[in-house]
């Protein structure tokens, strides 16, 4: 082989770098659901632009979302969190039914927060059905970001 001038050796004669593979960091990935027949989704869209502008993927599942809906969601996208935003009084029956089909897909990993109208009274009950949080109305966005990075450390929380 004949090298003129300035040339480099050819790819073949170069000594092999060794290349450090940079993964990005993972961001935090929350699904919102509007279980139920409510249809007052504003303190929902609030939550999620929150959520979002503190640097994690958000996913806004809509309104009238059922249970069966929301755990197929979460699965699909595969969420470190699930956001309930419940105003009807449902919650007794959504989310010990959301948390049963999560458990049967193998989802018990992921953390599900509720906010809303939610009787101080029944708080112990959905905390004891797997509920990590419930957040009343009054509470603030940043409360609920400081909430979920705690609780999913293993993450970037960089935006």
């Amino acid at each position: 082989m004949i090298v003129r001038g300035n040339s480099a050796p050819s790819t073949s004669q170069r000594p092999q770098k060794k290349r450090k593979l940079l993964m990005p960091d993972k961001r935090i990935r929350v699904l919102i659901a509007k279980p139920g027949l409510d249809g007052h989704d504003r303190g929902a869209k609030v939550i999620a632009r929150a959520l979002r502008d503190a640097g994690m993927e958000v996913i806004y599942t809509g309104l009238r979302q059922t249970p069966e809906m929301i755990a197929s969601a979460a699965a699909q996208e595969d969420v470190d969190v699930i956001g309930l935003s419940i105003l009807s009084g449902a919650h007794q029956t959504i989310c010990p039914r959301l948390m049963e089909l999560l458990k049967a897909k193998g989802m018990e990993e992921v953390t599900v927060l509720i906010g809303g109208i939610i009787p101080e009274d029944d708080i112990a009950g959905l905390k004891k059905v797997g509920i990590a949080e419930v957040f009343l109305p009054g509470t603030a966005t940043q409360a609920i970001v400081d909430f979920i990075r705690e609780r999913i450390p293993a993450v970037s929380h960089e935006g």
